[in-house]
């Protein structure tokens, strides 16, 4: 194998790219997470808050714990994985190899909020068939706390998620440690 890669002339990137549109494909918007505010107005996010309300009682419908954490830094990557994942598939996770399909963003949460939020996400998820979803958790310390609270509780809540087969820091570009890929079980299949 060459050592010398080689690099495609303006010919080949044009026939490239014609053999793409014939064949149909279009570029995504975006891949990329949301930081800023989160939305009011977005539709999923209120059916999932109105469902996590509905719920009469929260710790019998809850699938996480609430109790105590371990703190995390606010550069510490998160790294979890069950033992019978393929190596070649946490490594594709690690490098942002799978794509995420949807993402929730976790800002302006209370721990309670957040714990909800994410429950019902991962839910939805699940039920729709999503394979890696992107969560976003930030990195910013809690106002009584001196570690980032909802990272700390994430990396909790996701080890104690039936459906959760492994999740990860996201890659720089997708948030880096204030964000995590997570690979979830389809139904039917993974075991």
């Amino acid at each position: 194998m060459s050592r010398h890669r080689h690099h495609p002339d303006d010919d080949d990137i044009d026939a490239f790219r014609q053999a793409l549109r014939e064949a149909g494909v279009r570029p995504i918007e975006t891949n990329r997470a949301d930081p800023g505010r989160r939305r009011h107005s977005d539709a999923s996010s209120a059916a999932r808050r109105a469902a996590a309300s509905a719920a009469s009682d929260e710790h019998a419908t809850g699938r996480t714990s609430d109790g105590r954490v371990e703190p995390v830094s606010p550069s510490e990557p998160l790294d979890f994985a069950l033992p019978d994942l393929p190596w070649r598939t946490r490594s594709q996770l690690k490098r942002g190899r799978i794509a995420w399909e949807i993402g929730l963003d976790l800002h302006g949460y209370t721990l309670e909020e957040a714990r909800r939020e994410l429950e019902a996400f991962l839910r939805d998820a699940a039920a729709e068939g999503r394979r890696c979803v992107l969560v976003v958790h930030g990195k910013a310390w809690g106002t009584t706390s001196d570690y980032p609270v909802i990272k700390s509780h994430v990396n909790a809540w996701l080890r104690e998620w039936p459906a959760v087969l492994a999740f990860c820091s996201a890659t720089e570009s997708d948030g880096g440690t204030g964000a995590v890929y997570v690979l979830l079980r389809r139904r039917g299949r993974d075991g």
